[in-house]
């Protein structure tokens, strides 16, 4: 795979529009589509098996086998990939070139979550130096201008009393966003 490729996301399944999917709905066909995966594998199986028993694979004597066979495997494929047209998955790029690669896709999970941890680290530091600047400012402002430093805490005591009104009044929906409640 090119590694330009890897920009964006993977996209398995169709999209349902607007439309709403209950979790219940996302969770039964996903289930069809895992038991559509595991019934085409049955049948890989028993056509690969059917191919390599006989020594001398002779085309007459098998063909009644292969022919139904064959055909019932054609049938859980369409229905495969009419399950799929469900069910939205976004899988990243770099996952299918490590399946691709032969390597497995839980480095990948291990990988971003080990990146994460560091990169949340070099934040939690950096916030730290700044809250220790803010403070050795603050007293130093306090030893040289009192009056200022108390009024400067009584705005930022307004401000964040303001700060939690608002806060409250606001709805934290299901995906994060929020939404604001008008005010009478």
């Amino acid at each position: 795979m090119d590694p330009a490729q890897n920009i964006g996301e993977a996209e398995i399944g169709g999209r349902n529009g607007n439309a709403t999917v209950s979790e219940n709905d996302a969770k039964e066909n996903m289930d069809q589509i895992i038991n559509s995966i595991h019934k085409t594998l049955v049948l890989l199986h028993q056509l690969h098996l059917s191919l390599s028993s006989s020594s001398s694979f002779t085309p007459s004597s098998q063909l009644l086998h292969l022919l139904p066979r064959l055909n019932s495997l054609v049938s859980e494929l369409n229905t495969m990939s009419m399950l799929s047209e469900k069910c939205n998955i976004q899988i990243p790029l770099e996952v299918l070139s490590l399946i691709d690669d032969g390597k497995n896709p839980d480095e990948f999970t291990r990988d971003v979550l080990n990146s994460c941890i560091a990169r949340n680290q070099v934040t939690k530091g950096k916030t730290d130096a700044f809250k220790d600047l803010r403070k050795q400012m603050l007293e130093e402002l306090e030893e040289t201008f009192p009056d200022e430093v108390d009024k400067y805490r009584e705005i930022r005591a307004t401000s964040a009393a303001e700060a939690k009104r608002l806060a409250q009044l606001q709805i934290v929906l299901p995906n994060g966003d929020a939404k604001v409640k008008s005010e009478l």
